[in-house]
């Protein structure tokens, strides 16, 4: 087992590192850090206490990760962030601890944080997660696997994001995103359509989009409230993802966004 560790970087005796870990120059590695095989910390890095890495991750310059919650509600307990593996976290990038005792803010396998993104106390990400720059996500955002957050977004706390949604740039959501729907741009609270080309890219087949497709309309097309929506989709359909959304919608708490179309036809299924 070799780690690299640069002469200036400030690491603790108490960190553990798996093989072949990089440390870059000004590194700050604290106590009780976890970090698994192959990770590349870049320079000027800060990892608190009660982090822990997966393998292959890849965290660039300024960085910080593990800091502790900005909540006024913190009372300097003992809580974690934990970050899967294959992640890259980019320059500037910060990820803060849980506020209760023991909780975690969580990061899944392969999510791609770009500069200066942001992941407040309890967020949790799914896999294959991609926030653009500047994308801020509040305290306890849950995020779908495949979900992508576009530049400069912002995500009140509580919102969830559904699988494979993608919010379109400068969006302010302070209510829950269904799987597979896109959020309008510089827009509050807005579905303008479908996120045709993720589920392409994500192998769904043309039968499941077409579900996605027709769910979509019965919820947001007809002439139907929102429990009379789920009604018929859980009565039209039997598996599939179409009641993956009306699950979603059901557990929601905030409440879902309402839809706009856009005229740009993003939400036109293929």
């Amino acid at each position: 087992m070799t780690t690299n560790i640069h002469p200036t970087a400030c690491v603790h005796p108490g960190a553990r590192f798996g093989a072949n870990v990089q440390i870059g120059p000004f590194a700050c590695i604290e106590d009780r850090v976890g970090i698994g095989d192959e990770t590349i910390i870049g320079p000027h890095v800060t990892i608190f206490k009660y982090t822990t890495l997966g393998a292959r991750c890849n965290v660039h310059s300024g960085a910080v990760i593990g800091d502790t919650p900005q909540d006024l509600a913190f009372k300097n307990v003992e809580s974690y962030v934990s970050v899967g593996s294959g992640c890259v976290i980019r320059e500037g990038v910060t990820i803060h601890r849980g506020t209760a005792a023991n909780s975690t803010t969580q990061i899944g396998n392969d999510c791609y944080l770009m500069a200066f993104s942001h992941c407040a106390h309890n967020v949790k990400l799914g896999n294959n997660v991609i926030m653009a720059n500047g994308s801020l996500l509040a305290g306890y955002v849950e995020v779908g696997d495949r979900a992508f957050i576009s530049g400069n977004c912002a995500v009140h706390q509580f919102v969830r994001l559904g699988r494979l949604s993608i919010l379109g740039g400068v969006c302010w959501l302070s209510k829950d995103v269904p799987p597979f729907c896109m959020a309008r741009p510089v827009a509050y609270n807005r579905i303008g359509g479908l996120n045709v080309v993720g589920m392409r890219r994500a192998g769904m087949p043309p039968e499941a989009r077409r579900q996605v497709k027709e769910a979509f309309d019965i919820l947001y097309r007809s002439d139907l409230n929102t429990t009379q929506a789920l009604e018929k989709i859980k009565a039209t359909f039997t598996d599939g993802p179409a009641l993956e959304i009306s699950a979603f919608i059901e557990s929601s708490k905030r409440g879902i966004c309402r839809f706009v179309p856009s005229g740009l036809g993003e939400e036109e299924a293929d």
